[in-house]
């Protein structure tokens, strides 16, 4: 259900910035957009008597969506046994409340991974490609791992890229040198390969690490 939600949402607030930009040249970030505590959309249309009509209700319905969802995941932290490396996930670029858990939950026991490559084949975070003087001589299983976290870091990859400064940069870098598909698929092997090491010693985030 928090995965249809969001999809509505999403939907909603695309159309809504897509409003703002058209008839006021104003650029609005999605935090702006669904941000409860503050309302910067309405002011902006006050002078359009149509779209701010189309404005407030699309806003009160991204509100009442965010709520249900917040609602949602306060519901699922509370009935699940949150280990450890839980807090720790979360000090990981794009990873929230849902994203933490679905990666402690789908992981399980961090011991079973012998080395960092295992855990990141696992999420399906390494290439599958066979090559030989730089041609692609054929491709292994690419279905093999766990897709729920193969999910899990390419959506984390996605909120870093657009709210962490470093991991932006870094995907910045490869962007030049490759194109957005290896950028992103970087990013979130870079990920994967933090999260094994968060939850395996039990330490927070350490950005100078990943990204130095």
């Amino acid at each position: 259900k928090r995965r249809h939600l969001l999809k509505l949402r999403t939907s909603l607030m695309t159309s809504l910035q897509n409003i703002i930009s058209r008839n006021c040249g104003v650029k609005f970030r999605a935090n702006e957009v669904k941000r409860l505590k503050e309302d910067r959309v309405s002011p902006l249309l006050e002078s359009h008597k149509d779209l701010a009509l189309a404005g407030k209700t699309s806003k009160e319905m991204i509100d009442q969506m965010t709520r249900q969802i917040q609602k949602i995941e306060r519901a699922i932290v509370q009935r699940v046994d949150l280990k450890a490396s839980y807090r720790y996930l979360l000090t990981l670029p794009g990873v929230g409340k849902i994203l933490a858990l679905t990666i402690m939950l789908e992981t399980g026991p961090i011991g079973r991974f012998a080395e960092v490559g295992h855990y990141a084949s696992y999420c399906r975070k390494v290439s599958s490609r066979w090559t030989s003087n730089e041609k692609t001589k054929g491709k292994g299983n690419q279905k093999n791992g766990n897709k729920y976290l193969a999910w899990a870091f390419s959506e984390a990859a996605e909120f870093a890229r657009r709210y962490d400064g470093q991991a932006r940069s870094y995907y910045t870098r490869k962007m030049r040198q490759t194109n957005f598909m290896v950028a992103h698929s970087a990013l979130a092997h870079k990920l994967a390969r933090a999260a094994y090491y968060l939850m395996k010693d039990q330490v927070p985030f350490m950005p100078e690490k990943l990204f130095s």
